[in-house]
């Protein structure tokens, strides 16, 4: 099937990567969304769809990250919320991640080929990380910024990136990841990639505000 981009908001705000997490097998969205974005959501990325909270809240984009070998949750995640994720994900690896560091979703960007996770991390967290996921795990700011995963958007078929990254950056970050990246922005000129993009290998959302430019740019990356 082509690869298809959607726009949408939800609760009526643009950064849908805020409140949604999504890889190539299951996509997980707060509770509360209309069924046509549910709906949506599940055709675009054609992944199963689980409605969930993490810590009693809709934020699932912040406080989740992983790939298609492993999620990971942030440590306030209740005993409940991570017993319906593990069900709701049978093939994966889940795991809490033991860091004081709740914004899990900003904090890590891996894809199945390597991880690139916030510079301040502990080796006991980079093992956990490490070992979760099944890739090298790599510690780096990305233009200053140590919250790589706001920044970085990747798949197994590219990679999108904030527009100030220097040219050793995109290298080193084509080097870990194995793909070809770009610079980008979404919702009319926003860098922080991920708070307006949920990308898998088959699709992609965007956030309502999204630019025709920009979108084209998301094809062009992510499209296989």
């Amino acid at each position: 099937m082509p690869f298809e981009i959607a726009k949408m908001s939800i609760f009526g705000n643009s950064n849908i990567g805020v409140y949604v997490y999504g890889n190539d097998k299951i996509t997980f969205i707060p509770q509360g969304l209309q069924k046509k974005d549910i709906d949506e959501i599940s055709q675009i990325l054609q992944t199963d769809i689980t409605e969930v909270s993490i810590a009693n809240t809709r934020l699932i984009g912040v406080l989740m990250s992983g790939n298609n070998n492993g999620l990971i949750l942030s440590r306030i995640a209740s005993d409940n919320e991570i017993d319906l994720i593990k069900k709701s994900a049978k093939d994966l690896n889940v795991a809490v991640l033991s860091s004081r560091n709740n914004a899990i979703g900003n904090l890590i960007v891996a894809n199945d080929r390597a991880a690139l996770v916030y510079p301040y991390f502990e080796d006991d967290i980079i093992k956990q990380i490490q070992d979760n996921l099944g890739v090298e795990v790599f510690k780096r700011s990305v233009v200053g910024i140590p919250t790589v995963g706001a920044i970085i958007a990747v798949t197994n078929v590219g990679g999108l990136v904030h527009p100030d990254v220097s040219d050793e950056e995109i290298k080193f970050l084509e080097d870990i990841f194995k793909v070809p990246f770009k610079t980008g922005t979404v919702n009319f000129g926003v860098s922080f990639i991920r708070t307006g993009l949920v990308v898998n290998t088959k699709g992609a959302v965007v956030g309502e505000d999204t630019t025709g430019p920009e979108i084209a740019r998301v094809q062009m990356v992510f499209g296989t």
